[in-house]
């Protein structure tokens, strides 16, 4: 029997990811907005990374205002990890209506409750239904 988590899966929306932006287009990008040359940002990005492994390691969490939190935190095994908080200005820039130009799957699907995804899924696999209970 498939459950909930089937269906959204199948029809929930998806942003279809584009090939990621590399350090080299990143630099360009920056280099192109601010008159600085590519080394000067690539010398900057490499030291912000440095910055953060830095405070983390003496458990200091690093916030950069736009970028967002920088946490360190431990598993239970002992190794250390680091949790981002995206900051409230990335995220309400992206969702500023008409902001996003990606491509999305099932944008129709955009605020159906569970009870349409469910029935969605049970008219595509009526011998696979989700149970309404």
């Amino acid at each position: 029997m498939a459950n909930l988590l089937k269906a959204l899966n199948a029809f929930r929306p998806k942003i279809k990811l584009a090939k990621t932006a590399g350090m080299q287009q990143v630099v360009e990008y920056i280099a192109s907005r601010t008159g600085l040359n590519k080394g000067q940002i690539q010398m900057v990005l490499a030291e912000l990374a440095d910055t953060v492994i830095f405070f983390n390691k003496q458990g200091q969490g690093v916030k950069l205002e736009g970028l967002g939190t920088y946490l360190p935190k431990i598993d239970t095994e002992g190794k250390i990890a680091v949790s981002h908080r995206l900051d409230k200005y990335i995220k309400s820039a992206l969702n500023a209506q008409g902001a996003f130009t990606g491509t999305v799957e099932n944008k129709a699907n955009i605020g159906k409750s569970k009870e349409e995804f469910i029935a969605m899924w049970n008219e595509a696999h009526p011998d696979d239904k989700i149970s309404l209970n």
